[in-house]
């Protein structure tokens, strides 16, 4: 016990010595943390952006519906060579869809969407750029798609490609200001629509409205906005989550039978999957987090030769006290607890620092950009444990340099 108490007073005289120590410079404390300071600065806050936009991509993007998955032609591709072979594979027709829809059993719905771009108008109100899709009656379920007045569309829609639309929010606030849309007619293109539903708000996407859109029944858009080269989307809902895979094995198969694809032939359509589009967002993030890395790495070289430099001038400035010291009984451990004590503190204070900057930075950037940020307490623990691993390893040579040396040698320096 006398022992631990022994050392816990020594700790605490030495933690003493170092907090006054850099408080009576306090200047060259502060030019010394600015490497340390960038370093973690530049680490907490990548490291929120990219747990934010993961959280963001995971909830909006990569969230294709409750257990459901996309078949289409071209897919997810990441450059020119896979583009050019994408569009070489035959478009989705409607059999496809039949045969799906007759054939699944693993499936709890399955959809039907196409799409284009016009512009929307009514009366002299005028929309640009609207995204303009028909779709089966089952889409909205799979995708969470809701009214907030009147109605989705339905089967006899469907059946009789019925001339009616359900319009999204954005739509609705511009081109009918103050009243109500329902039973109203819009121009889209050369076909005129009347009005049966407003869907719900959905927000944005990086930005991007998810509200500007018409939905007509795919029967009523495939009559009127059918090009030759258009391919149908197949969106499929499994009965579950366990069901996934299993329902992603039951669609390749009928897809590949109805396109006499041989056993060892790759598919001639993509498939889509929320993990599948984790996956590139991985990619994409991993190589922006190396970059943050390799920076940070630079800084913290940097800063930690900034500290090592200036306890090494320290240590030179007090030889006398560390004579002093030693003649009066301080042990080589003791002087170098307290020079790296010193050199910790400065680093962890550095870290510290970082830190406040970077949750400032991304408090405001949060506050005035749609750009999610979230910081995660492991980030700030990381970057304050290795800021003080860069003190403590950049500090050891001025300790050492102090602990070696001779009281009698150090008590005849002039400072």
């Amino acid at each position: 016990m006398p022992e631990a108490r022994r050392a816990s007073v020594a700790l605490r005289e030495t933690l003493r010595i170092a907090v006054e120590t850099l408080r009576a410079h306090k200047l060259r404390t502060v030019l010394t943390l600015l490497g340390v300071i960038l370093a973690v600065t530049t680490l907490v806050a990548v490291i929120s952006v990219l747990n934010g936009l993961n959280v963001y991509v995971a909830t909006k993007v990569a969230n294709l519906g409750a257990n459901a998955f996309i078949l289409d032609r071209i897919g997810i591709v990441t450059n020119l060579e896979e583009w050019n072979q994408a569009r070489k594979r035959p478009p989705f027709e409607m059999s496809a869809y039949y045969a799906l829809r007759d054939n699944m059993t693993l499936a709890s719905a399955i959809a039907a969407v196409q799409s284009n771009f016009a512009d929307v108008r009514h009366g002299r109100e005028l929309s640009e750029d609207v995204n303009i899709f028909g779709a089966t009656p089952s889409y909205p379920a799979i995708e969470n798609i809701d009214v907030s007045s009147g109605r989705l569309l339905t089967q006899v829609d469907e059946e009789h490609r019925a001339a009616v639309c359900v319009i999204g929010a954005d739509v609705a606030n511009k081109i009918f200001p103050g009243i109500s849309p329902l039973g109203k007619e819009i121009r889209a293109g050369q076909g005129q629509y009347t009005v049966v539903g407003v869907a719900e708000p959905q927000g944005t996407v990086f930005g991007q409205s998810q509200d500007n859109f018409v939905m007509l029944p795919l029967s009523t858009y495939r009559n009127e906005w059918l090009e030759p080269s258009d391919s149908v989307t197949l969106v499929i809902q499994a009965k579950s989550q366990d069901a996934m895979p299993a329902a992603e094995d039951e669609a390749r198969t009928i897809l590949r039978t109805m396109r006499h694809l041989r056993y060892q032939d790759d598919d001639n359509f993509a498939l889509i999957e929320s993990s599948s589009i984790t996956a590139l967002w991985n990619r994409i993030t991993g190589s922006a987090f190396g970059i943050a890395i390799w920076i940070t790495s630079v800084f913290l070289v940097v800063g930690g030769i900034v500290i090592m430099n200036i306890m090494l001038a320290s240590v030179t400035e007090r030889t006398r006290e560390i004579g002093l010291r030693k003649s009066l009984g301080a042990k080589r451990s003791h002087i170098v607890m307290q020079f790296l004590m010193e050199s910790a503190l400065l680093a962890t204070a550095g870290g510290a620092i970082g830190v406040a900057v970077a949750m400032s930075i991304a408090t405001i950037v949060r506050a005035t950009t749609p750009i999610p940020i979230s910081t995660p307490i492991f980030a700030i623990l990381v970057a304050l444990t290795l800021s003080t691993a860069v003190g403590l390893f950049f500090g050891i040579y001025p300790a050492m340099r102090a602990a070696r040396l001779s009281p009698i040698e150090a008590l005849r320096a002039e400072n």
